[in-house]
């Protein structure tokens, strides 16, 4: 696993307390790897989930440091989402 994997499994254990959520979530970060959020909690795992969000890392990076809004991010262009946009709008509130 990558250093960069391993920080936002990091960081987002952090915002999200520990906990797990309900259905599933996998941030893909753009030509490094996915870090999936489910019911068991933050994980690096690339299997499928209800919904993807995929960004590069330094997207990635201002999301989880507070500098970027995500639905700033998805309305830019800079962040994508694939699946349930209820599941997207669920840890985008989690993440502010």
């Amino acid at each position: 696993m990558s250093d960069i994997i391993e920080a936002a499994v990091k960081a987002l254990n952090e915002k999200l307390g520990g906990d797990g959520i309900d259905g599933s979530i996998k941030f893909e970060i753009v030509g490094v790897g996915a870090v999936r959020i489910d019911e068991n909690g933050v994980s690096a795992d690339d299997s499928e989930a209800d919904c993807t969000l995929s960004a590069d890392q330094s997207v990635f990076e201002d999301l989880m440091a507070g500098n970027l809004n995500p639905t700033a991010a998805f309305m830019g262009g800079k962040l994508s989402v694939d699946g349930d946009m209820g599941m997207a709008m669920k840890l985008g509130s989690l993440l502010t």
